[in-house]
């Protein structure tokens, strides 16, 4: 599994539970919609009884399409997402880049956040007869292009800023020295003012929240495959006392750090 590939994974909680109960797939993304798009996930389930899978979500934004008829565009979810599969289904998902769907809205990505909006609400009325087929279209490989089709009908301006905001988003996920905002807007030569307009604009949330996102989902990997000495990790993510980490780990997953190691598959005793 790739870098990429695992910081995707994160987003999963309970990840051995998720690998029993449907399969996930990647697909690049084609090379002229890489300034946008990260790329595609598929998710195929078969399922004698409905789940509920929990996501911790990435500051990102979403176009799914799904067996039933839906296709929606998802903003930052700033809480704990879950959602509910049942019977056999597919959804077919793009990630756009951190950034990357600004160009294809006439306001700031921020005013999606915590908001799921039919597709129609953003590419117009036109848009559910390409969404319709591809819903509907068997063959994984034709369902994509059909999706990459409908971007490109768009014709989405090319932005600078995106790669911008992609860098600087990944330093928060792969650098974890990363702790304050004040940091990342020396890395980015900008006022704290200046970062936070940026996120708004681009992200579509703060880049506190970012920050603390990535290290939410990096204590949730770690806790759901190894043990783990507690103190230790909170120091490590920045926290000033293993309280104040137990405290927002609660917070952001529902549970405390132990009881989520326990309930991933692992026995680790805070």
């Amino acid at each position: 599994m790739t870098g990429i590939e695992q910081t995707r994974q994160r987003a999963i909680l309970d990840p051995r539970t998720a690998a029993e109960r449907f399969r996930l797939d990647h697909e690049p993304a084609p090379a002229d919609l890489t300034p946008f798009v990260d790329g595609y996930w598929i998710l195929h389930w078969d399922l004698a009884e409905p789940h509920r899978q929990q996501v911790l979500t990435h500051p990102v934004v979403h176009l799914t399409f799904t067996t039933g008829g839906q296709a929606q565009i998802t903003g930052i979810v700033s809480d704990t997402f879950t959602r509910e599969i049942s019977g056999t289904g597919r959804a077919l998902g793009l990630r756009f880049r951190p950034g990357g769907f600004r160009p294809f809205l006439t306001a700031p990505v921020s005013t999606l956040t915590d908001r799921v909006l039919d597709i129609e609400e953003i590419f117009g009325p036109e848009a559910r007869a390409a969404a319709d087929a591809i819903i509907t279209e068997p063959r994984v490989p034709t369902a994509l292009h059909l999706a990459a089709a409908l971007l490109r009908d768009f014709r989405p301006a090319p932005d600078p800023a995106i790669d911008n905001v992609a860098r600087l988003v990944e330093t928060i996920s792969s650098d974890p020295a990363v702790l304050r905002v004040s940091q990342l807007a020396a890395i980015a030569h900008m006022s704290v003012r200046q970062l936070q307009r940026l996120f708004a604009e681009y992200v579509g949330i703060g880049p506190k929240w970012v920050i603390r996102r990535a290290r939410m989902q990096e204590a949730a990997a770690r806790a759901a495959t190894e043990p783990q000495d507690w103190s230790a990790l909170a120091a490590e993510l920045g926290y000033a006392d293993q309280a104040h980490f137990t405290r927002d780990f609660t917070a952001c997953i529902g549970t405390s750090p132990a009881k989520y190691a326990s309930s991933a598959g692992r026995r680790n005793d805070a």
